[in-house]
């Protein structure tokens, strides 16, 4: 009888990975948190689209901004007289005293007399073009341009055309229209910002979720770095890493495009500014040009928006751990 063979050795096969004694989750040189997955490139392309979405706002709200200043800067540096057509009085000689106690008052660089003709056409908007205004008592303008410096007193101007001019002329310094423009700009700049804040917090929604959804897909990579004696902050900083460079992408790719957004709609305008569209367009946002702090507050928001994602994803991730 022959001696019974030995048992064979059981084959010993290593991990899919090529790294002996590693689990097959673990590489050597490897990301703790892939960015090249399917959710990865999905959560950037949230974060840019936010991103896109909230430099528009506040590009928008920049220029408003800028345009009120232009507004109330040409504003207040004009002051009108109004001068109503009165039975028994010669208009003609009226504009003419209005002019004259104009120009004698000090902090007046020039004063600028409409015509009949040239008042009639700034009723043209709102009573249309064609009609025949000679029997109507249309009112007389006298344009002042106040000097450069401090604003001068117009009170005295003021009483002057009381006393020569009683119940004829009338002084507007555009106090309240200047009040209504201030009002409508801030309202304006405050939406957009709440806009931006509203914005931000569905970024930071959106990364909790995601980093939920990473630390959950990634369990057992982390309790065996627990294992091994990797202490909560070093696991938060790889997520917080990984996130903020996803977040760090979708800014980038979120204001490059709003950039591009602005400067094309500002090529249009320029296109259109012969016809009347453009003009519209032109007297509401000027040049359509965002300036220097446009542009910066669209590049800040790409990075706020990068910060936003590292810093809740770290939180996230620390109060997971805990």
């Amino acid at each position: 009888m022959s001696p019974a063979r030995p048992a064979a050795k059981p084959a010993v096969t290593r991990p899919a990975t090529g790294e002996p004694g590693l689990p097959p989750t673990l590489r050597r040189n490897a990301p703790l948190v892939p960015t090249d997955s399917a959710a990865s490139r999905a959560l950037a392309a949230v974060i840019a689209i936010l991103t896109f979405l909230a430099a528009l706002c506040a590009g928008s709200a920049e220029m408003m901004a800028s345009s009120a200043d232009q507004w109330q800067g040409t504003v207040a540096q004009e002051v009108t007289i109004q001068v109503r057509p009165s039975p028994g009085r010669a208009i003609e000689a009226d504009v003419a005293r209005a002019e004259a106690l104009a120009k004698a008052t000090p902090g007046i660089a020039a004063a600028r007399v409409f015509s009949k003709a040239e008042a009639e056409r700034l009723l043209e908007p709102w009573l249309g073009s064609g009609l025949d205004l000679t029997d109507l008592p249309v009112p007389r303008l006298v344009t002042l341009t106040l000097a450069p410096g401090p604003s001068p007193d117009l009170k005295p101007l003021r009483a002057a055309l009381a006393e020569a001019l009683p119940g004829v002329a009338s002084l507007d310094d555009h106090a309240l229209w200047l009040r209504r423009l201030s009002i409508m700009a801030n309202t304006f700049v405050g939406v957009g910002i709440g806009i931006v804040a509203l914005v931000l917090i569905a970024t930071g929604l959106a990364v909790a979720f995601a980093t939920r959804g990473a630390m959950a897909g990634n369990r057992e990579v982390v309790e065996v770095l627990h294992f091994v004696g990797a202490d909560d902050d070093f696991i938060a900083r790889a997520f917080q890493r990984r996130f903020f460079g996803l977040g760090l992408r979708g800014g980038i790719i979120g204001s490059g495009a709003a950039l591009a957004a602005f400067a094309v709609a500002g090529l249009v305008v320029r296109n259109w500014r012969s016809g009347p569209a453009g003009e519209e367009l032109d007297a509401l946002f000027g040049a359509f040009h965002i300036g220097w702090r446009g542009y910066a507050t669209v590049l800040l928001i790409g990075v706020i928006a990068s910060v936003v994602t590292g810093l809740v994803s770290r939180l996230t991730v620390r109060r997971f751990l805990a």
